[in-house]
């Protein structure tokens, strides 16, 4: 994406995240923020989605690495100017407000190609651009995980409580990956065809695309699997090699083989289970499902009996596909996060290293290269100078409040 501009109109973390995945992939990205008060996700306290540590906060670092930022007064007329003159030579205008807010800022689609009819013009919306919500505003704990099923999805049925998203902004950057790829589709139509093209994400879409296999199913169907109940049996009815099983010190460990023919006996052999290969009720494939449930507690006994840490070594040169059940903190130690990338270090307005997320997309085998998110409007002066602006029309743009 070097070469490629986008203008940011957006803030929380649904959008601003496709901004992050671009500067990711070498975009310059300028994001516009309120004159005064700035992105409202700056200074959040939201449990541990608001730590910070100095100006290191993962809550604006996540959604708005490698951006610079620009304090406009977007309903200030002299503040809007600048705004088109920063889209006049850009590939991308990128916003999530809501339609009501658009229209009163003159940022429609309209508004922003009388400066530039190539861009490409992309919204972030909670519900989509059409029907009764098309107004309404939407969050990834609300839209995304309640409305599109996945909260009901994972809540046992005899739950006393809805189970939440796994952590802040789940769905957001999910999102925000799902438009960095229409955005990169748009700009590749555009270079192909020389059509400029209008993305729309929503958190709905995307929740309804993660989602999307049990809501076709149940179309067909006309019938819903509702999640089992807390105290259900460990594995699928049809497969012992599919389950997640507590280990002696009350770990868990999640075996995941969809052809528990061709594992089993490979589990039997890493579990001391030998004597089970050749037992007359799993010695076939056909016999192995047909009593699923028996040989899952064998499995799920022999787990039981030692500790989490003998098992995430044993199992290692099981052929299978399995997976401990890990911590924010063990991913971060996770030695295959480090030997692909996964995690970056990011150096602060301080000087200190710090570490961050990457987003999931490498080019020619090599992790991006991380920097810092901006601070509240640290960019403004430089921007305006590449615009042309003077030392003294940037101080007569303060003085008029269209700039920060």
């Amino acid at each position: 994406m070097k070469g490629v501009k986008m203008v940011e109109v957006a803030q929380f973390t649904f959008t601003p995240a496709a901004g992050a995945v671009l500067t990711d992939w070498g975009a310059d990205v300028i994001k516009v923020e309120h004159a005064v008060t700035g992105d409202a996700q700056r200074g959040l306290r939201l449990g541990t989605g608001g730590v910070a540590a100095g100006s290191f906060q993962p809550l604006m670092e996540h959604p708005n690495r490698g951006k610079r930022s620009i304090g406009l007064a977007l309903e200030n007329p002299e503040g809007h100017a600048v705004l088109m003159e920063l889209c006049k030579d850009a590939d991308v205008f990128l916003i999530n407000f809501l339609p009501a807010a658009r229209r009163r800022l003159h940022l429609e689609v309209e508004d922003i190609r009388k400066a530039n009819p190539n861009i490409i013009y992309v919204r972030g919306s909670g519900h989509g651009q059409r029907g009764d919500d098309a107004e309404k505003g939407g969050y990834d704990g609300s839209t995304f995980w309640c409305r599109m099923g996945s909260a009901w999805a994972v809540t046992p049925v005899d739950s006393p409580r809805i189970i939440s998203q796994p952590g802040g902004a789940y769905g957001d950057s999910m999102g925000g990956m799902t438009i960095a790829g229409g955005i990169a589709a748009a700009l590749f139509a555009r270079e192909r065809t020389g059509e400029t093209s209008v993305v729309d994400v929503s958190l709905m879409s995307v929740g309804t695309w993660a989602f999307g296999l049990s809501i076709n199913n149940a179309m067909l169907s006309q019938e819903e699997m509702p999640p089992p109940p807390l105290e259900s049996p460990m594995n699928l009815a049809v497969n012992p090699t599919i389950g997640t099983f507590k280990t002696s010190d009350g770990r868990w460990i999640n075996f995941t083989m969809l052809q528990p023919g061709r594992y089993f006996a490979d589990v039997c052999r890493h579990l001391d289970l030998e004597h089970l290969i050749d037992d007359e009720r799993f010695n076939t494939a056909e016999k192995l499902m047909a009593n699923s449930l028996e040989a899952g507690r064998y499995v799920a006994d022999a787990i039981a009996a030692k500790p989490f840490a003998h098992w995430i070594v044993h199992l290692k040169t099981m052929e299978g596909q399995w997976a401990p059940i890990q911590s924010p903190l063990e991913i971060a130690a996770d030695p295959q996060m480090a030997d692909n990338g996964y995690i970056l270090p990011v150096t602060d307005l301080e000087g200190n290293e710090r570490k961050l997320v990457a987003s999931p997309v490498q080019f020619d085998e090599r992790p991006p290269v991380l920097t810092r998110a901006p601070q509240f409007a640290e960019h403004t002066d430089d921007i305006l100078r590449e615009l042309g602006h003077n030392e003294d029309e940037i101080i007569q743009l303060k003085l008029a409040g269209a700039v920060t």
